[in-house]
Parts: C-alpha cells; sequence; structure tokens
C-alpha cells in the first residue's frame, strides 16, 4: 500500500477537515497516529507524512517522498544531515505565522514604549508609583529587520503604519520588499546597528545565522535600543546578551526563543526588570491549523497531479 501518515490524532481535526484530508489523498491509504509502535509498523508503506513523524524512523523510511512539515522552521536538519542527504522533498507552511508573530514583536515594542512591565509590577504591588518611568514613540524611530521573508515583511508594513524607517537585512540587498525603506547586506549589518531603535530578529536558524547577535554586535547598538527574537535561540549569544541587558549596553529584550527551551529556572533573564519573555508562543493562534491545512492540501493536489509543490524548503540551506 502507499500511505500517507498523518502525524496527529483523529481528534486534532473537525469531521469536514478529516473529510478535506481523506477526499484529497484518494490512491493513498491514510493514517493518522502519533504512536510510535504503530508508526514502525506501516514504516516500509510511507509515501508521504505530515506533522509529527520522529526523525530516526524518517530515516529508515524506503518510500518516503515528502514530508510535509506542520512549522516553517526547519533547523531540525542541522541535526540530522543522514536527512538532507535523503531524497525526498520537505515543505513547510511558511507564511503563516506573518499574523500573530508581527503583532507580538509589536507588543513587545508597545509594551516597552509605554512602560507596561513596570506598570504591571506595580499593579501586581497595588502600588501608584511616584515614579513615572521612562516613555516613547515609536513614530520616528528606525528599526533594523533581520529577515525580510513574510513575516518580517508583515512586520515592516505595521512598522511603517507606526511612522517608522525599516531597514531590511537579507542575504541578497538587491531584491526589494514593500514597506521596507532600505536594504542592506548581512556584512553591512556592523555599519547599520548603531542607527537602529528596534533590532528585530526573524531569521532562520542556519550555520550561516547562528549567533548573528554576539558581544560585537550588542556593544554597536544604541544604550536606548532594543532587541526583539522571535526566530531562533540560536542566533543570539545567550551570555552576551545576559550581559548586555545587566550592564545597560542595550535598554532591553522582548525574547520568546532561547538557545535552551524550555528557558532553565537558572537563567538570569528571568530576574532582568528590562526583559519581556513568552515561551516561544509568538506564532500561536487559534487559525493556525486551518492555514496549515490548506497549504498541505494544495500541495497534496499537487502531489498526486504531478505538479511542482509549494513550500519547499532547501535542505542544504535549512529554509
Amino acid at each position: 500500500m502507499r500511505v500517507l501518515l498523518v502525524g496527529f490524532s483523529e481528534d486534532r481535526f473537525s469531521p469536514e477537515q478529516r473529510a478535506a484530508i481523506l477526499g484529497a489523498a484518494e490512491g493513498l491509504e491514510v493514517v493518522f497516529t502519533r504512536e510510535r509502535a504503530e508508526i514502525t509498523a506501516r514504516l516500509e508503506d510511507i509515501e508521504v507524512a505530515v506533522g509529527s513523524f520522529p526523525r530516526d524512523l524518517m530515516k529508515r523510511a524506503p518510500r518516503l517522498r515528502w514530508f510535509q512539515q506542520w512549522g516553517a522552521g526547519a533547523d531540525w536538519l542541522l541535526k540530522h544531515p543522514e536527512l538532507v542527504a535523503k531524497d525526498f522533498v520537505l515543505t513547510n507552511v511558511s507564511g503563516i505565522h506573518a499574523v500573530p508573530i508581527s503583532e507580538h514583536i509589536f507588543a513587545y515594542l508597545l509594551a516597552f514604549a509605554r512602560g507596561l512591565p513596570k506598570a504591571l509590577r506595580d499593579q501586581a504591588a497595588r502600588r501608584w508609583p511616584t515614579d513615572r518611568g521612562a516613555f516613547f514613540e515609536l513614530q520616528g524611530q528606525t528599526m533594523l529587520l533581520l529577515g525580510t521573508g513574510a513575516i518580517g515583511a508583515r512586520t515592516a508594513q505595521l512598522a511603517q503604519a507606526f511612522g517608522m524607517r525599516v531597514v531590511g537585512v537579507r542575504r541578497n540587498p538587491d531584491r526589494p520588499v514593500a514597506h521596507v525603506d532600505e536594504m542592506v547586506a548581512l556584512s553591512d549589518l556592523h555599519a547599520a546597528l548603531p542607527e537602529a531603535d528596534a533590532v528585530v530578529l526573524t531569521l532562520p536558524l542556519t550555520r550561516d545565522t547562528r549567533h548573528v547577535i554576539t558581544e560585537g554586535e550588542l556593544r554597536r547598538m544604541k544604550g536606548s535600543a532594543h532587541l526583539v527574537n522571535i526566530g531562533r535561540g540560536g542566533l543570539v549569544d545567550e551570555g552576551a546578551l545576559v550581559r548586555a541587558l545587566q550592564e545597560g549596553w542595550i535598554a532591553g529584550a522582548g525574547l520568546d526563543v532561547f538557545e535552551e527551551e524550555p528557558l532553565p529556572e537558572s537563567s538570569p533573564l528571568w530576574e532582568l526588570e528590562n526583559v519581556i519573555i513568552t515561551p516561544h508562543t509568538s506564532g500561536d493562534t487559534p487559525h493556525y491549523d486551518a492555514r496549515a491545512l490548506a497549504i498541505f492540501l494544495e500541495n497534496l493536489r499537487r502531489y498526486r497531479a504531478g505538479e511542482p509543490l509549494t513550500h519547499v524548503v532547501d535542505k542544504a540551506l535549512g529554509y
């Protein structure tokens, strides 16, 4: 049999969504399961998979031709070079996070601008402060945006709506992006950092982007600047960031991702009043599954019709 492994329990989807999967999978036996034993039992027949698929089993699946992951980031390939070499197409759901993550980025920036971290601490203590704190406006500020894909593009759109100037950083700066005022190459990052009021990281984690922000970059930022990382924790040298926040090299940071997750209780980041921590939730939305399923169903149609798939990941590059 030619098997489509749907790596979710059946109750993850509505009856209408399950029917849509079954209808689009004509010619394939559809197996809904996350159970390792059940996946192992059908491993010889799995041709297409979506959702959860243990990496060690994926490596051993002889007939696998296409895997649709349910997330955007493919940095897991860094730990599985044997799957980079394996002959199958990898697709993701890049783009579906643009709305929630761009809004999450501005939740951080607006919270810092309007002094909300201090206000929430005062509220919890039932304290009316005599020190009103420092406030600032986003209008007129410069955002340095590392990563100008779907998330970065919508972030730039929101930034311009707030009256910010947007400088984008990408591998090929000759390709324009709507709502980005100026584009620079990653090699020009050091020259761009001193002008930025907000440095926002939406990059994927690859060998080239690991620790793109280290002590050298942090020391070039304004003392009044804020760093936002919603990409991957490995983009930032976390030890250097802790020192930067403790010693006032930068004003603060909004962090959704970390080098180790869950963030250990021993991390100094928990104690810093100039940090907002969220537990890798920037992409969460009640519309997630519907948006991801739409991409998968269109790709399933294309696969059965012999057409090129969308959202294909270059496994060698990792995105």
